[in-house]
């Protein structure tokens, strides 16, 4: 760092990075679209920034403007971005090409894009050291596996010598991250780094990041729309709606002081602990997040804020201002200082809990195991894949029932065998008094396929971009026997975007026209088309901003009110989990671990999976103390699970039983107060001493 501040000539006291009235503009054939105003933030030497704010609000854009990779249509219209100093946007190929990488990197959201899948992982971590800093082979493979056993991966030695389809998500990331460490970069920029990750490995990875920052002196720009994660990760953070800064400070500041409108709605748009579906539910922003050529006159926020005042908000573009008294703390609102921060929100209305009616789906004793070949071409000996294990539960008319775990775990098998997509090796599924465990979808009655729909994670991929969505709501009624003429269905259609509270005109629409919120409330009208009694929900709304998020969920819960629906929903983000199920269903490795109410769930005594899981969720709560469990290593192979019980390779609590029962006997199923079930060795006089996970701090 020092030697590096020496030959810019760059004082350390002074930022590493300094963007200032950044605007960045995309041409296209029609028009100028900006994707970026008047954008200023600063980052000091090992401080770590967050960039909050939902999808297309500028924040990639800017951390591609910082690496100089906006693209051929992408251009820097004003301002300036300094790292040591030295304005980037002045620099020509030649001088970018030594700080790309070698003194700033980035780490993308999805892991196998920065890797090649043709080339040993060795060889792509030594080319770093090898290209920027001219060493040796044999250095740079050193180096390489260094650099692979401090970012805690098990066995370097293997790992080097793999090729990257060899290894978990998690593993990818966490090599990709070796990969930006390589020349040790004074600044790293982290682009959603944990999306597409489990929280589990997640929190690993968030632990890591922190600690290297801290080994090598790194500087970070960290993007993310989770603001648990940047509180966990972050000193400072940024909040950009629609191309601008704004508030800024300092996280607890922002958290516990927070002076913007938006920044206010984003948090009354979380589950945070205390949050409630019937008595405290949460608020979406109302309105739709504008497109840059149609952002209004003066305040962009504007039109969705409680506290816009007509003429005075939209009379001309608003500056930032500085809080006094706090650290660099600024926000983009003319009325900060007019605002009753501290009063409850006035739109909040309380609903009525759904009432829970007679059991609908039962399954016993259901197993699902795959049959997979071990050689490359369908030869070889043939494994059994235990996906799903003697899983037995039963869902009741009304109430929604979470299914969690990590990737792995069984979860969209269960789906897939629910819905008839796969039939199960044994064990029944009662459906309405009916055995479906062995019916293939195409065998199902129409009553059968109907009264079982599904919401997927992706509104994306589920919607036919060829038709309107008026159109695909009614080709789900037609398939459905809905109705005696065309415009019977066509009035259902109507009433089905009625539900999703969608507006009528969005009949005519084309699925390219929408933004993922709309998208998947159209995936919701398609699923209750057929006036579905069960809906499977799989992880519904974590592809969503946390904004939109806060809207789906809660129509989940008035369509549910409304219909008494039964509402299976597959997730592995437990505060959404924690927000609205009633009951919780635990699985690990293809077997329930623990079932209980939500409140017994998240609660002492846990099974030690559900404990770690707990303690790896990130709260944005800056009075939220969390105990801190890291899993060591990743879910076994469902080829090869352990002997014994399933989750001993991974537990901080299997010294506790006596006589390595862990890793010979599967545990049984202990049954303690209220009906709650934990499958684990541990006796009842140990979990008694379990304590909570989550606590909240005295006042």
């Amino acid at each position: 760092m020092t030697d590096s501040a020496k030959d810019t000539g760059w004082d350390p006291s002074k930022p590493i990075l300094e963007i200032e009235h950044l605007s960045i503009s995309f041409f296209t054939r029609m028009r100028e679209i900006p994707a970026v105003m008047d954008f200023s933030c600063s980052v000091m030497a090992g401080e770590a920034m967050g960039l909050v704010g939902e999808s297309g609000c500028g924040k990639s854009t800017v951390a591609l403007a910082v690496m100089r990779e906006l693209g051929k249509n992408g251009k820097i219209t004003a301002g300036t971005i300094k790292f040591k100093g030295r304005d980037l946007t002045k620099m020509n190929e030649e001088e970018l090409r030594h700080v790309r990488g070698s003194e700033i990197a980035m780490i993308y959201q999805e892991p196998m894009a920065s890797l090649n899948p043709a080339m040993k992982i060795g060889a792509q971590l030594a080319e770093v050291p090898m290209i920027h800093s001219g060493m040796s082979k044999d250095e740079a493979w050193k180096l390489a596996r260094q650099i692979v056993a401090d970012v805690r991966l098990p066995d370097p030695d293997r790992i080097v010598n793999s090729y990257p389809h060899q290894l978990s998500g998690g593993q990818q990331q966490r090599i990709v991250i070796a990969m930006a460490l390589m020349a040790k970069p004074a600044l790293l920029i982290l682009d959603e780094p944990t999306t597409a990750l489990d929280v589990t490995v997640e929190a690993g990875i968030v632990d890591l990041v922190k600690d290297l920052g801290h080994k090598y002196g790194t500087s970070m720009l960290f993007i993310s729309h989770n603001l648990g994660l940047i509180m966990d990760v972050c000193d400072r953070l940024c909040v950009m709606y629609s191309g601008e800064a704004v508030e800024t400070g300092e996280v607890a500041q922002v958290f516990d002081n927070m002076r913007h409108p938006y920044t206010q709605a984003l948090f009354r748009s979380i589950p945070l602990p205390g949050a409630d579906k019937n008595s405290r539910p949460l608020i979406s922003i109302p309105g739709n997040f504008p497109l840059p050529h149609e952002r209004p006159h003066g305040c962009n926020f504007g039109p969705r804020c409680d506290y816009f005042q007509d003429g005075r908000c939209n009379a001309a573009d608003v500056p930032m201002s500085e809080v006094p008294g706090d650290d660099r703390h600024a926000s983009r609102c003319l009325r900060w200082t007019e605002i009753d921060w501290a009063a409850p929100p006035a739109q909040r209305e309380v609903k009525q809990k759904a009432a829970v009616g007679k059991v609908v789906l039962k399954m016993e004793d259901l197993k699902k195991y795959y049959s997979v070949s071990s050689g490359a071409f369908g030869g070889g000996m043939k494994k059994v894949v235990k996906a799903n294990e003697t899983l037995s539960f039963e869902a009741r008319e009304g109430e929604t029932l979470a299914i969690v775990g990590e990737s792995g775990c069984g979860k969209s098998t269960f789906a897939k065998v629910l819905m008839g997509l796969e039939t199960a090796t044994s064990g029944s599924i009662m459906l309405f008094d009916e055995n479906v465990q062995s019916t293939p979808i195409q065998k199902r009655n129409t009553d059968t396929v109907s009264s079982v729909q599904m919401v997927f994670q992706n509104p994306f991929d589920t919607l036919n971009p060829s038709m309107s969505v008026g159109r695909q709501i009614i080709r789900a009624l037609e398939i459905f026997k809905y109705g005696k003429s065309d415009a019977e269905r066509h009035q259902r259609m109507l009433e089905l975007l009625d539900l999703v509270k969608l507006p009528r005109a969005f009949a005519e629409r084309m699925p390219r026209q929408l933004s993922g919120g709309q998208k998947q409330r159209v995936g919701i009208a398609r699923a209750f088309a057929g006036g579905a009694k069960v809906v499977v929900a799989d992880e519904p709304v974590s592809a969503l901003d946390v904004s939109v998020q806060a809207a789906v969920t809660d129509l989940l819960m008035d369509i549910q009110r409304e219909n008494k629906t039964t509402l299976l929903f597959i997730s592995h983000d437990l505060s959404i989990v924690r927000y609205l199920s009633d009951r919780v269903m635990v699985m690990y490795l293809g077997h329930v671990v623990e079932m209980g109410t939500t409140d017994q769930v998240f609660q002492p005594p846990y099974h030690p999976y559900t404990e770690a899981l707990l303690s790896a969720v990130p709260i944005a709560d800056t009075k939220v103390i969390r105990k801190r469990i890291v899993l060591e290593g990743d879910i076994p192979s469902a080829m090869n699970p352990p002997p014994g019980c399933p989750f001993q390779t991974r537990c901080r609590w299997k010294s506790q039983v006596p006589g390595g029962l862990c890793d010979r006997e599967m545990p049984p199923v202990q049954v303690l107060e209220g009906g709650h079930q934990i499958k684990c060795h541990l006796s009842a006089e140990v979990l008694a001493t379990m304590e909570p996970v989550i606590k909240i701090a005295a006042e």
